[in-house]
């Protein structure tokens, strides 16, 4: 049991909290039941469900996120990551709406996809990388979006990409230290297409462009200001961090990488918190 709850990682739903919080920020009218279930459902079931399924078909021994130094999986895991995924498209049923419903089953399924060695989508960097961007990203803004109360229309096309654009630039640099063990098992990942520096180039170009959008999006200098001043402890880190890996590439490690994911959560979930109080 224990090892199943390392591996579910239920802590690595934290980076992945600012999308739900900009969603929220973004509603004016939420309804605050649907709110709290959405955010159990994904953080509690869905997030950990697909931590647990990844890990079971890559067994992994070396580093992971949040695992250092993972167990080994059993059968246990695999029942247990069906079990939470068959509650979760439950209670988004019944609780939320038949859409997030249906949104829980194709992130499943893309999910699965990723993972199962009869399609492994992780072998294939570019495929990967754009629907794990997406799915975590404008998909989930826009499942969030309506399920607690918003009503989708053409404003919400921006900070949908703006979420996206985030994962582009950090869903790379999570793969960045594990190049070996990822070449030995055939998975070429898109953080091993672009290269060390070239994650860290990547990362770059789209939190530029992110931070671009961003401004076009709030029309509002203070707001924009507000955003460097939450995200400087990470520009900081990541600047220094990228320095160190120009020296040594080796520099490019898991406590670093697990640092600057960290630290990118703490600082959007502080911004988008604030945007959800104001």
């Amino acid at each position: 049991m224990k090892n199943i709850l390392l591996h579910l990682r239920l802590p690595f739903s934290f980076f992945l909290l600012p999308i739900y919080l900009f969603s929220l920020s973004q509603v004016l009218h939420i309804n605050t039941a649907k709110a709290w279930w959405v955010f159990f459902i994904l953080h509690f079931l869905l997030f950990p469900a697909s931590n647990a399924f990844n890990s079971y078909y890559d067994k992994d021994e070396g580093s992971i996120g949040l695992l250092e130094n993972p167990p080994p999986v059993s059968k246990g895991l695999l029942y247990t990551a069906w079990l939470f995924d068959l509650v979760a498209i439950f209670f988004g049923y019944f609780f939320v709406t038949n859409w997030f419903s249906i949104y829980l089953i194709a992130y499943i399924v893309v999910s699965r996809a990723y993972s199962h060695p009869l399609v492994r989508l992780k072998k294939y960097p570019i495929v990967s990388w754009l629907l794990v961007t997406l799915f975590q990203g404008a998909l989930t803004y826009w499942a969030v979006y309506e399920a607690v109360g918003g009503s989708m229309d053409n404003a919400q096309w921006l900070p949908a990409f703006i979420c996206t654009s985030n994962l582009l630039a950090i869903y790379p640099i999570t793969q960045v230290y594990q190049h070996a063990e990822d070449a030995q098992r055939g998975d070429l990942t898109m953080s091993r297409v672009l290269g060390i520096r070239g994650t860290f180039l990547n990362a770059l170009f789209w939190l530029g462009l992110s931070g671009i959008a961003f401004f076009v999006f709030f029309q509002n200098i203070l707001h924009f200001f507000l955003l460097a001043g939450v995200l400087s402890p990470l520009m900081v880190f990541f600047s220094v961090w990228m320095w160190r890996v120009w020296q040594n590439e080796k520099a490019a490690d898991f406590k670093s990488t697990m640092i600057l994911n960290l630290l990118a959560s703490l600082c959007l979930n502080l911004f988008f918190g604030i945007l959800c109080f104001l």
